[in-house]
């Protein structure tokens, strides 16, 4: 994430935390994410920093006339700032949108769990994950598919975050936006979310461990989130946001391997 993008996001979360955004607002927010991505006149103007604020608070009124206050407030900020590139916007409008839906949630753990749950399961079955990833699929037709999948089994937050997410993956799997969606959940509450691979599942004890020695170096108490994945076929990977600590036999093995061929 380039600086100017980090501070426009920062701009746009302050703008949020001003608001009273509610359920509405957070899906008003995604549907206008994706609004703007599928226009490049839409998303050039709104990104253009030559385009006056009051310029662009009248195009988002002429095209989004509908948003409740929140989310058009939100929306003007965030088009009101300066990003490093045009898709930057559409992702923080995204991030936005995110955070506005989890903020009307009553338990935000329980979004962030939901979320991984999904992802779990989407892992689990190859059909499903292409279903969701597939390009020639209707964006229409795969929310329809998750909102099936998911009726009764996960909060409105879930649905309408994982619902965006396979309606808008921007050249991006379906895996990996869950799981920063669950990440960009975390952060609004504050929590830090551990993504761990191991071959089998961990102990009590060894779950204790690992989140000691992460709370240690990240300072708070992480949120451990355990992926099955016989592949990697002994010691652990841990993802926490962009930092990896990849301890796994499969890993050793290709570094080894690496080596031989050099």
């Amino acid at each position: 994430m380039g600086s100017a993008t980090r501070g426009a996001l920062e701009a746009g979360i302050a703008a949020l935390d001003a608001q009273k955004p509610t359920a509405a607002t957070g899906e008003q927010l995604l549907a206008a994410a994706r609004a703007i991505d599928s226009s490049l006149q839409l998303r050039s103007l709104l990104a253009d920093p030559a385009v006056s604020v009051d310029d662009k608070r009248a195009i988002v009124s002429r095209v989004f006339g509908s948003l409740d206050v929140a989310a058009a407030e939100v929306l003007v900020t965030a088009a009101g700032q300066r990003w490093s590139t045009a898709a930057d916007l559409v992702d923080g409008i995204e991030e936005l949108g995110i955070r506005a839906a989890v903020a009307a949630a009553p338990k935000s753990a329980e979004v962030e769990r939901e979320l991984f749950d999904i992802q779990s399961a989407v892992a689990s079955d190859a059909e499903l994950e292409l279903a969701l990833s597939s390009k020639l699929g209707e964006p229409a037709a795969k929310a329809g598919l998750v909102s099936k999948l998911l009726e009764g089994k996960a909060s409105a937050a879930a649905l309408v975050i994982a619902s965006h997410l396979v309606q808008s993956p921007r050249g991006r799997r379906v895996r990996p936006t869950l799981r920063r969606a669950a990440e960009i959940v975390a952060s609004a509450s504050s929590r830090v979310v551990a993504t761990v691979t191991a071959a089998a599942p961990l102990s009590a004890a060894q779950q204790k461990r690992l989140s000691t020695a992460l709370q240690a170096q990240y300072g708070t108490t992480p949120q451990l989130n355990v992926i099955i994945d016989p592949a990697v076929i002994g010691g652990i990977r841990v993802q926490i946001a962009d930092d990896v600590i990849d301890g796994s036999v499969a890993s050793r093995l290709n570094d080894l391997r690496i080596q031989l061929a050099g």
